[in-house]
């Protein structure tokens, strides 16, 4: 039997959905930190002059960009407290579900960070780096100072496009059953046998369209903000 459907139900619903966007962002920013620390360290390793370095790092990205998030998901949360029991006799089970999503998404974005990072410094002439070597920099402080601000700047739109990848795939995690703002949207559904399942996944929509727009919005801001030294010194 077909249901009638409310679009009045859509405003209704959507104040019900909006408390849970904190469980969402707790998600997206601890994916993001967790991505970003491990996306440096296989940037660093595909940057590396030792061969082994290089051919793992790229086996770890290439590993990563080649599975897909539900499947890396599920791996992590029933693979992982089974590793952690054979080889520590840790029992995680009881650990918070968000701990699950963050490092099976964490993995997953830190391939992709990796890629962009390197691409990034790759952007940046080879000789800035040697004329702070040359005024007295370190080479640690000639890539804080010199190098990883301007490749911050490059790297902005397309950190910015995979945030925008990761917002959405986050919303894997109720699969799983954490509550965030898809999961409580679906436990809705249920808890109502199935009423009003098209205007709830409207409202969803409507949600993640507005968070999009926001992001998209935010990084073109944060890209000309730090771009402006960079245009006024080509010019």
């Amino acid at each position: 039997m077909d249901r009638p459907f409310y679009p009045e139900k859509i405003l209704q619903i959507i104040p019900v959905l909006l408390p849970y966007l904190s469980v969402t962002f707790e998600i997206l920013f601890g994916t993001i930190v967790t991505g970003l620390i491990l996306g440096f360290l296989l940037a660093k390793g595909r940057l590396s002059k030792k061969r082994w370095q290089q051919k793992l790092s790229g086996f770890i990205i290439n590993a990563f960009r080649c599975t897909p998030s539900i499947v890396m998901l599920f791996v992590i949360f029933y693979g992982l407290p089974n590793l952690f029991w054979a080889v520590f006799k840790v029992d995680i089970n009881n650990w918070s579900k968000g701990f699950y999503v963050i490092t099976s998404l964490g993995l997953l974005f830190s391939a992709s960070a990796a890629e962009v990072m390197r691409s990034s410094y790759l952007a940046i002439p080879a000789g800035q780096r040697e004329a702070a070597l040359t005024s007295g920099l370190t080479e640690s402080q000639a890539f804080i100072r010199i190098i990883l601000p301007q490749a911050f700047v490059v790297s902005l739109p397309n950190l910015g496009n995979s945030a925008i990848v990761l917002l959405k795939e986050g919303s894997l995690a109720f699969t799983i059953g954490l509550i965030d703002v898809m999961g409580k949207g679906n436990l809705n559904i249920s808890i109502n046998f199935g009423a009003y399942a098209i205007e709830t996944y409207i409202a969803l929509a409507i949600i993640y369209w507005t968070l999009t727009i926001l992001f998209e919005q935010l990084f073109k801001g944060l890209e000309r903000h730090y771009s402006k030294g960079r245009l006024s010194i080509s010019k």
